[in-house]
């Protein structure tokens, strides 16, 4: 049988990055294949070939048995290859049928809108998935699990006959997850191909066919889902071999209290999370995309607070409605969008440096005392070894690696007795990597109490005492940091999957 969609050996590489490694990948039609692989596996970056987003460095993308370009979206669409992403693109403010239709609608003499025909259109695409929509709905006012069905439906206007759907079930319930599940049932009956990416075990079983795994940008191998046990799968996912250094567990059963979060919760995103971190200690936080794991640090840091539950710094209940409450209370958040949230680009090193504690360098005033600044800034580019040519140059010119070190440098000049570090070698190169790990590890033996989130296994079995793991919103166990890749894997997918078996 001539598989549906064929790629073969594809290469992709952006700077500093081989992102596929000569990746092969197949669909049939009337199949959900499974896409797995940790974050930073390659599988987005294949599907966005695929749906004409990327060129390809190398290899072959064959569909229907011919060779094929697919140089815009648009030639993937009218080779019938439809993508549901997990951040839904549609227009808030304009109707259904004028999503699904937006650029291709029925017109009628003068260039006027057929808006008849565009409802009857919309209707026949949603009868022929049998569920009820109202082509004259606005898509803002339905619920997310309603526009995916939008957003389907809107690739099957294209008479797709390959569907991409990536994290499809990130932000829906179980009934709506059962609803999606029916349509694609019934989609693979009709002959279309479904790519399914997802991180949830239990999913993968239900609704798919067969599994490949991407590990590090490579193809690591493809198996039946309904014979291959879950463990299995999660260590091809994880299998790798760790050449780092495992941390060093510290006897910290005299230390003191330094964090101690109890019932945190907001919304789906958090629920009933309670933890305690002591001085000293890396907690690492470990979890798939959508685990809540950076939802969690920006509510201990007032970013976004928790609507219940209570932290106490140092055994004291503290009330952290802002960053400010947070920063008073000792503690200090380096985001994993740096670039963002943790420096002023267009501000030289010495004011990044400075910005969280500009009010002990200024007098009665408000006049800021430059030369106190500038020597406390060169003191912390010694001290953190930031490679820059002087206190004065702009942090945007800095690699991403100092670039992290000058955010730290804020915070430790602050004093924060507590660190949230969420993804702290994201973007940053080996070199780097190792300098941030040797540096969060001597915080920890000065008394610092940190908190480390990484997607990167081997970082949070290269750092942390204790790894909590999260999963959907929900702290599904804290393991000894000792612990393997596959028990982690285990809680970060659900521990029933695994009991399931």
């Amino acid at each position: 049988m001539t598989a549906l969609v064929k790629l073969d050996t594809i290469e992709k590489r952006f700077p500093g990055v081989h992102a596929l490694k000569s990746v092969s990948f197949e669909l049939n039609a009337g199949e959900v294949h499974a896409l797995m692989g940790e974050n930073g596996a390659g599988k987005s970056t294949l599907m966005k070939i695929l749906s004409g987003v990327y060129q390809p460095d190398g290899g072959k993308i064959i569909v229907d048995g011919l060779e094929v370009s697919l140089p815009t979206p648009r030639t993937a669409q009218a080779l019938g290859i439809g993508i549901v992403h997990q951040e839904l693109a549609l227009m808030r403010d304009l109707t259904v049928a004028q999503n699904i239709w937006i650029g291709r609608e029925p017109r009628l003499s003068f260039g006027r809108l057929d808006e008849a025909k565009l409802n009857a259109d919309a209707a026949a695409i949603f009868e022929s998935m049998n569920i009820r929509m109202d082509p004259r709905a606005i898509v803002g006012e339905l619920t997310i699990a309603r526009q995916q069905m939008v957003e389907i439906a809107k690739a099957l206007s294209y008479r797709s006959r390959v569907l991409i759907m990536d994290e499809p079930t990130a932000a829906l319930n179980d009934a709506e997850i059962a609803e999606l599940f029916t349509i694609l049932r019934q989609l693979r009956t009709e002959g279309v191909g479904i790519i399914y990416i997802s991180h949830k075990m239990d999913e993968i079983k239900r609704i798919s066919d067969r599994v490949t795994v991407m590990r590090d940008g490579a193809y690591v191998g493809t198996v039946n889902a309904a014979e291959t046990p879950i463990s299995q799968i999660i260590s091809m996912m994880v299998g790798r071999e760790l050449t780092d250094e495992q941390a060093r567990i510290p006897d910290l059963s005299a230390a003191p209290m330094a964090l101690e979060v109890e019932h945190l919760s907001r919304g789906h995103e958090l629920k009933d999370i309670s933890f305690t971190l002591k001085q000293g200690e890396i907690l690492g936080f470990a979890g798939l995309m959508g685990a809540g794991r950076t939802e969690l640090a920006r509510a201990i840091f007032g970013a976004e607070p928790a609507q219940s539950g209570e932290i106490r710094v140092h055994g004291k209940p503290v009330q952290i409605g802002s960053p400010a409450d947070a920063v008073k209370a000792g503690i200090g958040y380096l985001s994993e969008d740096r670039k963002h949230f943790g420096l002023a680009l267009g501000m030289d090193v010495r004011a990044n440096i400075a910005m969280a504690s500009l009010p002990r360098y200024a007098d009665k005033l408000g006049r800021i005392n430059e030369a106190a600044l500038a020597r406390i800034a060169r003191d912390y580019i010694d001290m953190l070894n930031i490679r820059t040519p002087g206190d004065a140059q702009e942090v945007r010119l800095l690699s991403g690696g100092n670039q992290q070190k000058v955010v730290i440098a804020k915070w430790l000049l602050r004093d924060c007795d507590i660190l949230i570090f969420d993804e702290p070698t994201r973007g940053i190169d080996v070199g780097a990597k190792a300098e941030i790990y040797r540096l969060l590890t001597e915080l920890a033996l000065q008394g610092k109490a940190i908190i480390v989130i990484s997607s990167e296994l081997p970082e949070v079995l290269r750092l942390s005492h204790r790894i909590a793991v999260m999963c959907e919103g929900r702290l599904t166990g804290i393991l000894p940091g000792g612990a393997s890749q596959e028990e982690i894997m285990a809680l970060a997918t659900e521990r029933e999957a695994l009991a399931a078996e």
